[in-house]
């Protein structure tokens, strides 16, 4: 049977192809050189090799000038180092490494092979402790990640009552107005005005969103807020308004205020300098009344200035024409800033000679306080609180501030709001405090809440103590009173237990970073020594103490390892007139304190200094300081006997450097060496003594200073110290000195050594101990 035409074709070419084949390779075999036997017909690699040889040859030729070059055949021949059709990449590679990679010299195949072997061990145990390093990143990711994720499940419990409004059902959940509209306005719950009345579901609902625990108790969400402000502010009566006055310590404060109100206060302050925050109202001709606020000067008093700033409509900044701005005024201005209250600035002081009040309020202007003479928004007075120049215009300038700022406030007995603004304990009245009432009207006979505490009014007088019968606030009846006092008191411990249990765990989480980091250290050494002992290295490895001693002191560098124990403590007890001047006295000291020491003050109050206060700093080896509080002969009885220091002090700045007196009484001294005089050994002679017996003698020259008989000396030589201690002898000749002065010759010896050698050097040195100051 015939085939078909295209198979035919095909069959065709084929035979074609092959005839071709055969003729290229009987052509190769005649162009071939002679050498050995032939390789068989069907071997196709070593046709391919013998076809690369007389390329290879001819390239060794052409760089020789045309020589024939002997071949070494100590090394091997590469007979493809092009990658072949068909050869995988990683051989290739291989193939490339054996022949690039020149031989080492002299190492025997034994040598190689160890060489190996120790090459694969240090690739494991580098292996190993990559393996080691990731697993360990990777627990510690896990660690923080569930750490973070416990964080973040927690939920905080919060107590709701059943009808209360949206501002103070912000103010329970703890988080801004804006936050608290967002969420109802994802729940789709209408209105969000602030004074909506929300029920106890409508409540739990937006606790539930804000991942909280809502938990309806009537009595134990019971609590005060504010009342929400009125919605026409315009149809309230207005008040008068509450001005602040700040500035440096020393620039005239005070005095300006007696001025205002034609009394004298700085004359009775101790000092000269104010250290309490007082409160009082001036009437002025017009019969427009300002509440001042004076707030003391000095660094210690800080935070007395900043509650000043928060409960103040207006601060008139006074600054010293003769004094310029300072630390304190620079602090005034941040506290007004930060407030968002107007500033009005007295330039005092400016009937003094020789003043330029312009260089203040160019100063001014780089604290970004722009007067108006300038094209700001800050009016300036220049005054004068001895002579009262400009004070009228200063008055002037506060009324048509207040005007502009429309101040006004409820005068209702729907309930009064105020703030504390300084509080004390007084011999027949108790417990006073000086209330600047900002809405309302208070009463005598009304309860008071004030943060954890609550009283009965029992009295009110004004700054000049006139009795009052009616103020601006009141408030709740006393059974409410009560339970509002228990639940703050109730919420600060679990807010306190909440604190105490993320502290221990952040000492948890600290004591096993400190842990991982001393297990690493340790294989570290582990894995040196096993390359030691292999003899994969050979450097001894760093004994394990000393990493863990550098170990322990790089943690305490960066903080994660705490040394506090180790720091010196002056503990105090300490007690004051009022709760502000305390608080100012407790952070001054807490500010005393360095690497080496600190005051640690173990309990505070207002009052008298008591024989509580006495006991307790007996138990804690410590002193009772008291500013504007004595103790009694009863009390200072007590204290002598258990040996308790009791101070008082009635102006700030002693009291502080009293205590940096005594801390610098406790820290070690300084010790320093000085160096009197010196003298170079010229010679040494021996000297005879009874029983046949020599003793060495130094014979020197005095070179510098002089060296005295009874002084103490050391002995230098090629700048290290040999030697130090007392002479036996400084002698002239024969005669006896008791000091040997520049240019003199001598001879030394010394009480217990006698290896010196000419070239020492003896220097006459006196130990100075300097007390150190905080």
């Amino acid at each position: 049977m015939d085939k078909p035409p295209k198979q035919q074709q095909q069959q065709q070419q084929r035979k074609k192809n092959n005839i071709k084949r055969a003729g290229e390779s009987a052509s190769a075999q005649t162009k071939k050189p002679q050498q050995g036997s032939s390789s068989p017909k069907g071997n196709k690699p070593p046709q391919k090799q013998q076809q690369q040889f007389p390329k290879q040859q001819q390239q060794q030729q052409q760089a020789s000038g045309g020589r024939a070059v002997q071949r070494n055949w100590s090394k091997p021949v590469d007979s493809h180092p092009e990658k072949h059709q068909g050869e995988p990449r990683k051989q290739h590679e291989r193939h490339i490494n054996k022949f690039s990679k020149p031989p080492r010299e002299g190492e025997t195949v034994a040598q190689r092979k160890e060489r190996k072997r120790k090459e694969e061990e240090l690739a494991q145990i580098m292996r190993e402790e990559a393996s080691a390093k990731r697993h360990l990143e990777q627990r510690q990711a896990k660690q923080r990640a569930k750490e973070q994720a416990d964080k973040d499940a927690q939920i905080k419990d919060v107590y709701i009552p059943q009808i209360i409004n949206v501002a103070n059902l912000a103010k329970v959940f703890g988080i801004r107005m804006e936050k608290m509209i967002e969420t109802m306005q994802e729940l789709e719950m209408g209105g969000t005005k602030h004074d909506r009345m929300l029920n106890a579901d409508e409540s739990s609902l937006i606790a539930m969103q804000l991942n909280m625990n809502p938990i309806i108790d009537e009595r134990q969400a019971l609590d005060l807020y504010p009342r929400p402000k009125a919605e026409d502010p315009s149809l309230l009566p207005s008040r008068p308004p509450v001005v602040t006055i700040m500035g440096h310590v020393d620039h005239g404060k005070t005095t300006l205020l007696d001025t205002l109100r034609k009394t004298s206060v700085a004359s009775g302050e101790a000092g000269g300098i104010t250290q309490h925050i007082g409160a009082f109202s001036v009437t002025l001709p017009s019969k427009k009344a300002i509440t001042f606020l004076d707030t003391p000067g000095h660094a210690a008093f800080s935070a007395m200035r900043a509650r000043g700033a928060q409960v103040t409509d207006i601060v008139v900044l006074v600054v010293a024409a003769d004094d310029g701005v300072m630390p304190q005024t620079e602090e005034a201005i941040k506290h007004a800033h930060d407030a968002g209250v107007p500033l009005v600035v007295a330039i005092n002081k400016c009937d003094k000679p020789g003043v330029d009040p312009s260089i203040v309020k160019s100063e001014l202007a780089r604290y970004n306080v722009h007067l108006e003479e300038i094209g700001g928004d800050v009016p300036c007075v220049e005054v004068s609180g001895l002579t009262g120049k400009n004070l009228d215009q200063l008055e002037e300038t506060i009324v048509t501030l207040s005007e502009i700022m429309e101040l006004r406030a409820e005068q209702d007995d729907l309930g009064a709001e105020g703030v504390v603004v300084e509080s004390q304990v007084e011999k027949g009245r108790g417990n006073v405090a000086t209330v600047l009432v900002q809405r309302g009207v208070l009463k005598p006979g009304c309860v008071v809440v004030a943060g954890e505490t609550w009283c009965k009014v029992r009295s009110m007088t004004d700054h000049q103590g006139k009795p009052l019968k009616k103020a601006l606030p009141g408030t709740p009846v006393k059974s409410m009173a009560k339970t509002v006092v228990a639940n703050r008191e109730a919420r600060k411990q679990r807010d306190q237990q909440l604190r105490d249990l993320e502290t221990i765990n952040d000492k948890r989480t600290r004591e096993r970073e400190i842990l991982e980091h001393e297990r690493l250290v340790e294989k570290q050494y582990q894995k040196e020594m096993l390359m030691y002992n292999r003899g994969l290295t050979d450097q001894v490895p760093e004994s394990l103490g000393k990493r863990l001693s550098a170990l322990q002191q790089t943690l305490q560098d960066q903080g994660v390892i705490d040394t506090g124990s180790d720091i010196l403590e002056l503990r105090a007890i300490v007690k004051g007139d009022v709760s502000g001047t305390v608080e100012a006295v407790v952070d001054s000291l807490a500010g005393l304190q360095n690497k080496q020491i600190r005051v640690k003050v173990v309990h505070s109050g207002v009052g008298q200094i008591s024989d509580g206060d006495v006991q307790l700093a007996a138990a804690c080896d410590g002193q009772v300081i008291g500013f504007n509080v004595k103790a009694d002969k009863k009390v200072l009885g007590e204290a002598s006997r258990a040996g308790v220091p009791v101070k008082s002090y009635s102006v700030i700045y002693k009291l502080l450097d009293d205590v940096k007196d005594t801390l610098g009484d406790m820290l070690p001294p300084i010790v320093t060496t000085q160096v009197l005089g010196e003298a170079s050994v010229l010679q040494v002679f021996n000297i005879s003594l009874k029983g046949k017996q020599t003793k060495p003698v130094a014979g020197c020259r005095v070179t510098n200073g002089m060296i005295a008989r009874n002084g103490k000396v050391r002995i230098i030589r090629n700048k290290d110290t040999i030697w130090e201690g007392q002479l036996d002898a400084l002698r002239q000749v024969k005669k006896e000195i008791n000091e040997a002065k520049k240019g003199l010759e001598c001879g030394i010896s010394f009480d217990g050594f006698d290896d010196f050698h000419p070239g020492d050097v003896i220097q006459h040195i006196q130990t100075v101990e300097t007390r150190q100051k905080l």
